[in-house]
């Protein structure tokens, strides 16, 4: 398995989808790595040699932010908007959608599961009496 960015990557895949294995690079970007470095996209990740790897590291960490320093710098700007009181600071303090999704209903990925509140039974007999 070759080793890029601090990350093996898949052996039997073609060097283009592998590269999506590290944290920070998609389908557009993976492409336009392999065009700096030249190199062609088809190949499979094992049949590539060592000098071609080492292209390919090289035009990450000189050009990309990824991995764990990508992670780092995220989290960073969202403790900077929890600092500074923002809006979006408060949604990601209390766990909300920070985009302007509504709440009322869904929204259960930022919520987590349902938190049931006991129902008004001793109301509703009040009012058939």
């Amino acid at each position: 398995m070759p080793r890029i960015a601090g990350i093996d990557v898949q052996n039997d895949k073609r060097i283009e989808i592998a590269l999506r294995y590290i944290y920070g690079i998609g389908p557009q970007l993976a492409r336009q790595v392999l065009k700096e470095a030249g190199i062609d996209g088809g190949v499979r990740a094992k049949d590539l040699s060592e000098d071609e790897v080492g292209r390919i590291g090289g035009v990450i960490d000189r050009n990309y932010v990824v991995e764990g320093q990508l992670r780092r710098q995220l989290q960073q700007n969202i403790a900077r908007l929890r600092d500074i009181g923002c809006y979006r600071g408060l949604r990601h303090r209390r766990g909300l959608p920070v985009r302007g999704q509504r709440t009322r209903c869904n929204a259960r990925t930022r919520k987590g599961p349902k938190k049931t509140v006991a129902g008004k039974k001793g109301v509703k007999e009040m009012h058939r009496g």
